[in-house]
């Protein structure tokens, strides 16, 4: 298999990208979670979903861009807004979207492989 026939994949290309959308959700949500007691703190949410269907739908000419949102959780006493139980489910079902990419890599691979030999 070489470089070159990989690179040049646009769903191998998408697999990436979304690999890294999801890798970056992950450090956002760690980082909420690790401010959950800091005053004045406001949580982020990541979207690159958006961007990245974009871009699929227009055929790869425009890049997939993630965008950093603020939280639109209640903001406590504390002036912090930081959810536990929505950082740990949103960190739950971004690690599930994480392996699921990994796998489709991975398939992906073997689909070259195979096309290869």
């Amino acid at each position: 298999m070489s470089v070159p026939a990989v690179s040049s994949d646009p769903v191998f290309a998408v697999l990436c990208t979304a690999l890294d959308g999801l890798s970056l959700r992950q450090r956002v949500i760690a980082d909420n979670v690790a401010n959950v007691d800091t005053p004045g703190f406001r949580a982020s949410s990541l979207d690159f979903e958006s961007s990245l269907r974009a871009a699929v739908e227009s055929g790869g000419r425009h890049g997939a861009e993630a965008q950093l949102l603020a939280s639109e959780t209640p903001v406590g006493p504390n002036g912090n807004n930081v959810d536990l139980r929505k950082e740990m489910l949103a960190a739950t079902q971004t690690q599930f979207q994480y392996q699921l990419m990994t796998r489709a890599v991975g398939d992906r691979f073997s689909l070259i492989k195979m096309a290869a030999s």
